[in-house]
This record gives structure tokens, C-alpha cells and sequence, in this order.
């Protein structure tokens, strides 16, 4: 019996032999941008233009045209739009972000990445 879901998702699994994300938080990447724009967070167009402008500024600082820039700029344009829309501001996501980075740093290879009770929100 053929699995319907996994043959939906296989464009998403395979581009011409080779797969369509570097990594998995790629994927989640646009999932969350996906899940933000269908609750309403922001509109797609929203998202889009957002999208378009962070590749517009990479593209301005020369960086390279590779999967890792493209998604470091969906990042970018997340962090632009729940700033703007979330109330959450950028310096808060500053310190979360690095809280995750002291986290994963310190965590012992194959353990699960788990934040300090107390850090900053």
C-alpha cells in the first residue's frame, strides 16, 4: 500500500536527486513561517515581502547564493515579523538566542538541549 502523505511530501524530500534541506531546521523554518501566516500572525504577502527584502540585503552584501544564506534570511525575516507583530522585541529575542547558544554549547553530544529554569524572555 502506497503512503499517500510520504508521496505528497516527496518534492519537498528530493530535488533532482538531491535533498531539498541542508538540515532539518530548515524545514522547520518555513514550517513555522507557514504556521505564523495561517494563524494569522502576518499575511502571506507579508511574508513574502519580508522574504524578499532580507535577500535583497544579502544579496547587496554580496553574500554567497547558497541554501545556507536563503534560509539564514528566512530566519532574518521571521525574527522582522514576530518583532513587529509578536510582541516580542528584537532584544529579547537577542538574549533567548543566546541563552540557546549556551545551552547547546554546553550540552554533552546526543543530550537533549535543555535551557536553564531562570533564563531571560
Amino acid at each position: 500500500m502506497t503512503n499517500h502523505k510520504n508521496a505528497d511530501l516527496k518534492p519537498l524530500a528530493d530535488k533532482d536527486g538531491e535533498p531539498a534541506f541542508d538540515e532539518p531546521w530548515q524545514a522547520e523554518a518555513l514550517g513555522i513561517a507557514d504556521s505564523l501566516v495561517q494563524i494569522g500572525l502576518f499575511g502571506a504577502s507579508e511574508w513574502s515581502d519580508a522574504l524578499g527584502r532580507t535577500l535583497r540585503r544579502a544579496e547587496a552584501d554580496h553574500a554567497a547564493d547558497t541554501q545556507e544564506t536563503y534560509y539564514r534570511c528566512v530566519l532574518a525575516a521571521l525574527e522582522e515579523l514576530v518583532a513587529e507583530h509578536g510582541g516580542i522585541d528584537r532584544e529579547a529575542m537577542q538574549r533567548m538566542r543566546g541563552d540557546w547558544e549556551e545551552a547547546y554549547r554546553s550540552t554533552p553530544h546526543g543530550q537533549p538541549v535543555r535551557l536553564k529554569r531562570n533564563q531571560s524572555v
